[in-house]
């Protein structure tokens, strides 16, 4: 984190530069861009001009700008907000959102900032209802609570019509969906490690439902400040403005979602907009999102297509749709309108994949559109390890920083915590996955601050089903540094593995090698290529239909004899494999579905045994939540002591 001295610096300069654009601002009209680049200008209207806007919308010739506000003229609100602030109690009254994200959150401390940031924890274990167990991770001498439940806080505008949808009888996993917003209540950060395909929507559901609150709650702060500025200015237009009026980030956008694919925002808007029924709210460019970020007109999703069991349920449910991996929108929420393709300074929510946000980043030169995110969703980070883990990365390496420019903002209305550089502290983030790896694990452990805490699902595993009869032998391989694993393993596989199984007359043919990691998948590639009188085929990620149907069509006739298959490439075709009677993990899948996909395959052909089957799995301590999965949580602690 950037230090105090680096922090007044920037902010001097960003206000310094703010001040030499006095009276150069534009009209709110004039920034809205064009359908073809959402994110093209360099400075945007102020968070406070885009309050205006809500006014414009509703209070239309009333509304004014923010320069006149510096004047002698008053904003004025329409009945409809006026409505808005009657619920002032809920807006802006004794509740989480005000306790983490007033003026004074009341974690938000010299000593749990360093705690924090030393990841010294108290750890509970406890029992979050249908979410299971949890392990609930406080910062030492915190004085907030170590629960991982509250109260539902959620404002009774937006909860009345999800309880109308809970209370039908043919309504699902309500339970579910209220211990999952009493767990967000906390504020604290939520990992939920496995999340069957059977409560994906109840969940994103719940999450949409929080969120919403979120944004609901900030919009209806900042137009009840509005009031009480123009009270004062229309009393007294001598008198010194409230000092407690300090309601805003450094931009607008306060909730970013990750997703991997289109067809995943298109799902999170159904999610939202279920929310905000017709004809209550009006959903502006809908026809437009659906053209983009739905399959196009007339043509046939083939999983959906399918007739039931050609493909597995998670590769169905994964890949159905739009499969575009490159794309970013705006959301901006009014009183009565849900806006998609928001300009980004001007919206409230960003659905986007790390990949389209990266490439908006270097393009623009800064990510001053992610300064003031308060709630980080990541959602199906199954899916994003499967992508560019990188991207991820990236992206959470650029928010809640300084912003580059001063986009015009009003400063006298940001909150104390965005100045003072500790919005990372406050921000609650929430991560879904079908499972865990290293790499998500890692990012819970060390890229979340949050002084509220943490909370991470935790679950037992059974094993895994396999045909019965098949000899499966698990061979362990010792490693004292996970920097050294990848050249350990790779070591283990060519002197011990290889060599037996290529002396074997029955192994050394119809043998599938499966790799999990991009990496070690082009290094056993390059191994096999170095090897003299060894027939080989290879599907990888970047295989094309022609070299698939060609790989898989030698390996079946016996023409090679190894068919070397990168998990990638199996998550993405899901292909079954025939001809194969030895399948050789070179670790164990990340997916542990795969592990008996691919057990099972030697059997699509007629006359073959469990006996006539063999499977190798190559592991070291470092595989522990993939080798869990397969062999039980019971089993796996025997098999990592070797």
């Amino acid at each position: 984190m950037d230090d105090g001295n680096s922090v007044t610096t920037k902010l001097l300069t960003l206000l310094n530069v703010s001040a030499t654009r006095v009276g150069k601002k534009k009209d709110f009209e004039e920034f809205v861009p064009s359908k073809k680049k959402l994110n093209k200008r360099k400075s945007s209207i102020t968070f406070a001009e885009s309050v205006s806007v809500f006014e414009k919308e509703n209070a239309g010739p009333t509304a004014i700008s923010n320069e006149e506000k510096c004047s002698e003229s008053t904003p004025v609100l329409d009945e409809e907000e006026k409505d808005d602030l009657d619920l002032g109690v809920e807006a802006s009254g004794s509740n989480g959102y005000e306790s983490q994200y007033g003026l004074k959150p009341k974690h938000l401390t010299e000593p749990l900032r360093s705690t924090v940031d030393a990841k010294l924890s108290k750890n509970y274990r406890e029992k979050a209802g249908k979410l299971g167990p949890v392990l609930v991770s406080v910062p030492q001498n915190s004085e907030g609570s170590s629960s991982c439940s509250s109260q539902v806080d959620i404002l009774d505008s937006l909860s009345k019509s999800f309880r109308e949808r809970q209370s039908k009888p043919l309504k699902h996993h309500a339970e579910l969906q209220n211990d999952l917003l009493s767990t967000l209540a906390t504020r604290k950060d939520l990992y939920i490690t496995s999340t069957p395909l059977a409560t994906k929507i109840a969940m994103r559901e719940a999450i949409a439902l929080h969120a919403l609150d979120h944004v609901t709650r900030k919009r209806r702060k900042i137009l009840k400040n509005n009031e009480r500025l123009a009270k004062v200015l229309k009393n007294n237009p001598d008198a010194p403005p409230p000092e407690d009026v300090q309601d805003q980030g450094f931009t607008r956008p306060a909730i970013l979602v990750l997703l991997p694919f289109r067809s995943s925002a298109h799902n999170w808007f159904q999610a939202f907009t279920s929310h905000t029924p017709t004809p209550t709210f009006q959903i502006e460019n809908q026809s437009r999102f659906l053209s983009e970020y739905a399959l196009p007109e007339g043509v046939v999703d083939k999983l959906l297509e399918a007739e039931p069991g050609t493909y597995p349920p998670d590769h169905v449910d994964t890949f159905k749709g739009n499969l575009d991996d490159n794309f970013r929108v705006g959301v901006k929420l009014t009183k009565k309108t849900v806006k998609m393709f928001a300009e980004f300074y001007g919206c409230d929510i960003i659905l986007a994949s790390p990949l389209g946000l990266r490439r908006s980043i270097e393009k623009e030169k800064h990510a001053d559109y992610l300064t003031s995110i308060e709630m980080l969703i990541v959602d199906q980070m199954d899916a994003l390890t499967m992508q560019n883990w990188e991207h991820v990365k990236f992206v959470l390496s650029h928010l809640n920083k300084l912003p580059k420019e001063s986009h015009d903002t009003d400063f006298s209305r940001i909150k104390p915590w965005f100045l003072d550089g500790h919005a990372h502290y406050l921000r609650q983030s929430i991560l879904l996955s079908a499972y865990e790896t290293p790499d998500t694990r890692s990012l819970f452990n060390s890229s979340l601050r949050n002084v509220a805490g943490k909370i991470r699902t935790e679950k037992r595993y059974k094993p895994i089903e396999v045909p019965a009869g098949i000899d499966q032998n698990f061979s362990h391989f010792d490693c004292t540094s996970p920097t050294d694993e990848p050249d350990k393993r790779f070591h283990h596989f060519t002197t011990q593995i290889l060599p037996s199984v290529l002396k074997s007359a029955v192994q050394s043919t119809n043998t599938i090698i499966f790799v999990p990691s991009s990496y070690d998948f082009i290094r056993v590639h390059n191994h096999f290529r170095k090897q003299v009188g060894v027939t080989f085929s290879v599907l990888s990620e970047y295989s094309t239909n022609q070299e698939i149907s060609r790989a898989r069509q030698s390996f079946f006739k016996s023409t090679s004899s190894f068919l070397l298959i990168s998990e990638r490439f199996h998550f993405f075709r899901r292909y079954k494999i025939r001809g194969a009677r030895n399948v050789i993990f070179y670790a164990p899948p990340d997916h542990s579905q795969f592990y008996s996909e691919y057990l099972s395959y030697p059997f699509l052909d007629d006359g073959v045994e469990g006996t006539d089957v063999t499977c190798r799995l190559l592991y070291s301590k470092y595989d522990k939540f993939s080798l869990e999965r397969i062999v039980g949580s019971e089993t796996v602690n025997g098999l990592l002591q070797g």
